[in-house]
Formats: C-alpha cells, structure tokens, sequence
C-alpha cells in the first residue's frame, strides 16, 4: 500500500501538520488522565477507519500499562465492564464528537452534562481538544491511505 501524499515530507502540509501536533502536544499537561486521552484518541480513530493513528494510539497506550483487555474492548466499550464511568462518559463524548456530521445537534445536551460530572473545566477543555486534534490527524491519515503497522513507540517525540 502506498501512501497517496506524504504529508511529512511535502512543504505545505508538513507546516500545518506541525501545528496540529504542536495542538495536542499543549495536552500533555493536562490533568486529564492520560489513559482517558489514549482511550478517546483510539475510539475516535476506529470510528474514523485511521488504522494508521489505531496503531499509534494502542501501541502508546500498551507502553503506558494500559492493558490488551481493555484496549480490545474500547469498540465496545459500552458492552465492557472495565471501564470507569468518567471513561465511558469521556468514550461517549468521543464518539458524539467525532460523529457530529451523524447528529442535527451535534453533541446532545446529556452527553455533555455526564462528561461535566466527572471531569472539571480545563479536563473538558482537552477532552475537546483530544478529539478535534485526533480527527485532525485521522483525516489527514486517511486523505492520503497511510498504512498501519510499523509506528514504533515514542516516534513521534
């Protein structure tokens, strides 16, 4: 499979890809937990069909002690039992989030409110972020076919 644009490498999109990654790197001091943000990448982007940023964001979260349990059942995260409630909130936002073009509404009401249980201000502040940045990078992924398979933990920095 080859990619159809390589957009690391191409002087235009390597600008702007720069800046979305410089986006989520801001998330890193977020007190949001960091399994949640693995957990919410990685659904928005099997939603998405990015196997590229599927195999990022399982192969980071493994590397962080996430484990293959929960990180198979993150597709079906509403059936599993192994998930906190802040995390399936955060999962249903993620998902509301990235199907919002699904919805006349976009994100409803409810979902937003259980996400505002469980998480303050500036954690829903890079809830959100998360998941424009994850469907950022998914699209571009995707755009251009980038295969999955040979991301190596911590390549990105």
């Amino acid at each position: 499979m080859d990619t159809r644009l390589d957009f690391l490498t191409n002087p235009v999109s390597a600008k702007v890809v720069k800046h979305i990654a410089a986006a989520g790197k801001a998330l890193a001091d977020s007190t949001l937990p960091a399994a949640t943000h693995e957990l919410v990448a990685l659904r928005a982007s099997q939603i998405n069909g990015c196997g590229f940023c599927v195999d990022i964001h399982t192969k980071e979260a493994a590397h962080a002690g996430e484990t293959q349990v929960r990180l198979h059942l993150v597709a079906a995260w509403r059936e599993a039992s192994v998930f906190t409630d802040a995390e399936r909130a955060a999962l249903e936002l993620a998902e509301e989030g990235t199907r919002i073009a699904d919805a006349a509404g976009g994100v409803s009401d409810e979902v937003w409110a259980n996400a505002a249980k469980h998480y303050d201000e500036d954690q829903l502040a890079a809830l959100v972020s998360i998941i424009a940045v994850i469907n950022a990078f998914n699209r571009l992924n995707v755009l251009t076919v980038r295969p999955a398979g040979e991301y190596q933990v911590g390549q990105f920095g």
